[in-house]
């Protein structure tokens, strides 16, 4: 009688599955794939691609807050890849048949080596091919980016990385929005107050390897006369060589910054109560070094 009941109460679950009551066209499949790390959690933010057999992509996207995927082809047979930065891209072929769940279950990805570290010594940041930019919210909807055009910095490598030390010196006037009222005002006592605060400076001597190609770096910005702690999530992309040579190596980095931290807190509210400005600023570094001397 338990037997029985037990298997009513699965052939239930089993009819009332998510994948159950999904509908796929005539001649269409579904293939689905969970991504894990090493320790079985979730990669969250790896990306698969479906291609043809003559390697077209077919459809692509990112994972579920669990790290999985569910998408509907056309029945056929296809090359699977996933990537995500810091692991090692995992590969395989697949055959999807009509009105057939096709479930490779979990896939694990490998850590992948580290990229070389640059040689101890002082690298200049190289402004050409650097980019400090910024995103703010503007009346609750739309986004204003920016830049800033002129800055300087160098980076003390030293052996070991995590001993290395960060210096960078930005031109407040350079803020460039592309809309030159915008940017007066900017520049103005109302935010960055330019006359009296000519430079934004940030100095870090603490890296931390998170793993992979992921560090952090933490250190102290100063802004609009105010210093505060600020933590970089960065990810460090390796050495690569420039036309004439030269030995350069690559990273991106975000942060969060808030306003009210810095005392830049002007603001205009709108008659529903929207603030004009948002009240905290995405910073986006791209940055290349180039070895001095």
């Amino acid at each position: 009688m338990i037997g029985r009941w037990l298997g009513s109460r699965t052939n239930r679950e089993q009819r009332t599955s998510p994948l159950a009551a999904l509908e796929t066209p005539p001649s269409a499949g579904v293939l689905s794939c969970r991504v894990l790390d090493p320790v079985n959690e979730p990669v969250r933010h790896a990306e698969f691609t479906v291609s043809d057999t003559m390697g077209r992509p077919v459809v692509s996207g990112g994972m579920d807050p669990f790290g999985s995927f569910v998408t509907t082809v056309p029945a056929g047979e296809y090359r699977l890849a996933v990537s995500a930065e810091g692991y090692t891209p995992y590969r395989t072929t697949v055959t999807v048949g009509e009105n057939a769940l096709v479930s490779l279950g979990d896939v694990a990805l490998q850590i992948a080596q580290p990229p070389e570290p640059p040689e101890p010594g002082d690298w200049e940041i190289e402004p050409a091919h650097t980019s400090i930019g910024f995103t703010a919210r503007h009346i609750g909807l739309a986004r204003i980016h920016g830049r800033f055009n002129s800055f300087a910095g160098v980076v003390r490598v030293t052996d070991p990385v995590e001993r290395s030390a960060m210096h960078v010196v930005i031109d407040a006037a350079s803020i460039d929005t592309g809309v030159r009222m915008r940017d007066d005002h900017l520049r103005s006592a109302d935010f960055l107050d330019v006359a009296t605060f000519p430079t934004l400076e940030f100095y870090s001597d603490r890296f931390v390897h998170k793993g992979g190609i992921r560090w952090t770096v933490t250190g102290a910005l100063s802004l609009h006369g105010v210093t505060r702690t600020v933590v970089l999530d960065m990810e460090y992309l390796g050495l690569g060589n420039g036309m004439e040579g030269e030995v350069r190596a690559a990273c991106r980095a975000t942060t969060e910054l808030h306003r009210d931290d810095f005392t830049v807190s002007w603001q205009t509210m709108l008659a529903r109560g929207i603030a004009v400005v948002g009240p905290s600023i995405q910073v986006d570094l791209d940055v290349q070094l180039v070895r001095k001397g």
